[in-house]
């Protein structure tokens, strides 16, 4: 039976385990530091969403104003209308970071204390009749086809047929922004056609 001395013993296990547990200390730590990475992430995310829906109470005020007055009044939208955030020319030397692009435009307070301004563009260079004179407008023709047909329903093929384009639908954009209690700032467009 050979005995060993206290000299020839060496203790290898000990410095193995130091080592592991401080890669595990530093995993741990980078672990923590993911955590608290993703969870602010997801919490900006969550409060960007937040805000994008409630910029668009901003959109659906200022459709539901514009439809509303397309459909009992067209004629008061040749001329502004500054209590409705409505403006009836469109300066397409403004943007929407510069505050021309936002004169005429109306203040909501939500329930939770947020601040959504919007303002209704017409796409017209004038505060007047869309025909009138030099008012140039952005307009589009309605599409006559219909059900994949180019002939629209009702209308005839015959070449001595009058061929009338409808009247053209006018183009109005409402932009709303809000700007977030957190420093978050979110403007959302929204493009409508009316008819003429």
């Amino acid at each position: 039976m050979i005995l060993r001395t206290q000299t020839q013993q060496r203790g290898l296990a000990l410095p193995v385990m130091l080592i592991i547990l401080v890669v595990m200390l530093i995993s741990s730590a980078y672990l923590l530091k993911s955590s608290n990475s993703t969870t602010m992430t997801t919490s900006n995310l969550a409060y960007e969403s937040a805000l994008n829906k409630a910029a668009d109470l901003g959109l659906l005020t200022g459709f539901e104003w514009l439809s509303a007055t397309a459909t009992s009044n067209k004629v008061a939208l040749d001329a502004n209308s500054s209590d409705n955030g409505y403006v009836a020319t469109f300066d397409t030397t403004q943007n929407v970071r510069s505050d021309g692009f936002w004169s005429g435009k109306r203040t909501l307070t939500t329930a939770d204390g947020l601040t959504i301004d919007y303002v209704i563009h017409r796409m017209c260079s004038q505060a007047a009749a869309y025909n009138a004179g030099s008012n140039r407008c952005l307009q589009t023709t309605p599409n006559p086809s219909n059900l994949g047909s180019s002939v629209a329903l009702g209308s005839s093929l015959s070449s001595t047929a009058l061929a009338l384009a409808g009247s053209p639908q006018l183009h109005y954009i409402i932009t709303a922004r809000i700007a977030g209690p957190r420093g978050g700032n979110v403007i959302n467009q929204l493009a409508v056609l009316i008819g003429a």
